[in-house]
């Protein structure tokens, strides 16, 4: 039945897989920057350090998720603009969603300096990882502005359709990125070897870099000649502001809620101890990678869902809307493959310590597990975005980790004291709960906006 629906609509698998394909690249560099930094101090620095990055990389993730969220706002009304052939619109939107970014970069390296670093020497964690973190999230947080600038760019040439160029510069990226830590860290060249604060460093050259070619890119290439005539820095409408915000909000809260909800498992795998924190690390790393493939995929169909709900093209978003749920399932029974056959190798990617590469792998089983739930509940977050709904999707993530993911893996991991296992039973239990309720609200939404067109419809008709 499935191979008759592909016969039938293939023109939609293809189409929206040529559109996914490079954002699923683009979207994974923004995590491989991570796993690289993870990868290089795992083997190069040892527990203490690889532990450090674990507490790090929770309180940034749910930063950069905060700022990316936010930067997000701007992709489905482009694509809707781009859909009621507003090219107009689409250079007011990229100015306007710039400056936003460039405060909530302001805003959120100030609430880390000034909040995070505090924090984390009160959350019962382990002294030396605490000092050797501080050094690191403060060079770490100095790349969010640089972040934030390229994903402005990058979500304005998504938007409209364009996605290679941002993938092409990820690659490279990703690429120089891991030369640089490998050289800063180890101290090649002549250089004294820096450590983890290395890693810091790489990221940043690495991001600054990255911010200036898609810039570049966007305001030069002859492709977007016809959509930023308008585009001048200093016009500033807060009515643009508030569109974008009234969007990204909600979408930076998502993020907010899901990662946050792993950033708290990684606090409270630090209470079992540092090996437990660190196989944590390995496995959401891990983990991570094919979380934003998929969460590329979704953006895809933010983009499809949006172009075509701006036309008011309910079949067609339909339509990409079921495509987009068939690759992210195959996409991740293929991964939950990967990881259940080869988890015992795939931790020594990133750790020699046996130890930590034994509880990893033990972990490894579960995340094959939650990959299913966790692929279809970002692209019913993103089907759903390209609708723009984006209040009550933020509501159900909330209650699926807040409510029932991070209390669960607290009542297996701690109290009934079954271990870091148990602390990712509850996170599956999340995944699942914010998978089936983002199903349903899919299914809800279209039957009120099929029923809310035809009618209208129907009186031009008669009219």
């Amino acid at each position: 039945m499935l191979y008759k629906y592909y016969k039938q609509n293939k023109h939609f698998y293809w189409s929206a897989f040529a559109l996914a394909g490079p954002v699923v690249i683009s979207q994974l560099g923004q995590t491989l920057v991570h796993t690289a930094d993870t990868i290089v101090v795992g083997k190069f620095a040892g527990t203490i350090p690889l532990a450090a990055v674990s507490l790090v990389h929770s309180v940034f993730i749910v930063v950069m998720v905060v700022g990316l969220g936010i930067s997000y706002g701007l992709t489905p009304l482009i694509a809707q603009a781009n859909g009621q052939g507003d090219k107009a619109a689409c250079a007011k939107l990229l100015s306007n969603s710039l400056w936003l970014n460039i405060v909530t970069a302001l805003v959120l390296f100030a609430v880390v300096n000034f909040g995070s670093m505090y924090a984390m020497q009160h959350m019962d964690q382990d002294p030396r990882v605490v000092d050797t973190a501080k050094p690191y999230l403060f060079i770490l947080m100095l790349s969010i502005l640089p972040l934030m600038v390229f994903n402005t760019f990058k979500q304005f040439a998504e938007g409209l359709g364009f996605t290679k160029q941002a993938m092409n510069i990820t690659i490279w990226g990703n690429v120089l990125n891991i030369i640089l830590a490998i050289v800063f860290v180890k101290g090649f060249f002549r250089l004294e070897p820096m450590g983890i604060v290395g890693v810091g460093y790489a990221t940043l050259i690495d991001r600054i870099l990255m911010m200036v070619a898609m810039s570049v890119y966007v305001l030069r290439s002859r492709l977007f000649n016809v959509y930023i005539v308008s585009f001048q820095v200093g016009h500033i409408a807060l009515q643009k502001i508030k569109a974008i915000f009234k969007i990204g909000a909600p979408v930076a809260m998502q993020y907010v809620f899901e990662v946050g909800a792993f950033a708290a498992a990684s606090v409270i795998a630090g209470k079992i101890g540092a090996v437990e924190q660190a196989s944590h690390q390995v496995a959401i790393t891990l983990a991570a990678m094919t979380y934003m493939m998929a969460s590329g995929i979704a953006s895809a169909a933010t983009i499809k869902t949006g172009h075509n709900y701006g036309k008011k093209n309910m079949e067609r978003v339909q339509k990409f809307a079921t495509v987009s749920y068939h690759l992210v399932l195959l996409f991740m029974v293929v991964c939950a493959l990967i990881f259940t056959l080869f988890n015992q190798y795939l931790p020594l990617l990133i750790s020699d310590d046996q130890a930590v590469i034994r509880i990893s792998a033990q972990l490894l089983i579960i995340a094959g597990l939650f990959q299913l739930f966790d692929g279809t509940q970002v692209v019913g977050l993103g089907v759903l975005r390209g609708m723009g709904d984006v209040n009550v999707p933020t509501l159900i993530t909330f209650v699926a980790y807040w409510v029932i993911g991070i209390p669960s893996a607290y009542l297996f991991g701690i109290y009934l004291q079954i271990g870091i296992q148990g602390v990712w039973y509850g996170l599956t239990m999340g995944l699942l709960s914010s998978s089936v309720l983002l199903y349903f609200r899919y299914k809800t939404m279209m039957r009120k906006r099929k029923s809310a067109i035809v009618p209208s419809q129907h009186r031009a008709i008669t009219e």
